[in-house]
């Protein structure tokens, strides 16, 4: 069992990460972003296995949705900053996927 200071711990490194993911999809840094989302997803998972048992009182409740709802505002930043590069690289394969990658991994 964690104890609630531990459980808003991993709250608080979950919400001061995904902040260090949009700045880096601001930044267009996409390789910091994708290691920083490795970081994200093990932070998450070992979230979920402290959820279990914690009991949160209406103050810690409150907390915690203000946690995530920082952490939902981020992500949906950090798609919005996104989408438009995934469309770009979308269209770029659709073209000539051949040739894109070929010029992107400089395959003869």
């Amino acid at each position: 069992m964690t104890s609630n200071a531990e459980y808003f711990a991993r709250y608080e490194a979950l919400a001061a990460l995904s902040c260090q993911m949009l700045v880096a999809a601001r930044r267009a840094l996409w390789s910091e972003l994708a290691h920083l989302q490795d970081e994200y997803r093990q932070l998450v998972d070992a979230l979920r296995e402290a959820d279990d048992g914690v009991k949160l009182d209406e103050t810690e409740r409150l907390r915690k949705y203000a946690l995530i709802r920082q952490i939902l505002a981020d992500d949906a930043a950090i798609r919005d900053l996104a989408n438009p590069r995934m469309a770009a690289l979308s269209a770029l394969f659709a073209g000539r996927p051949t040739r894109v990658l070929k010029e992107m991994y400089g395959a003869r």
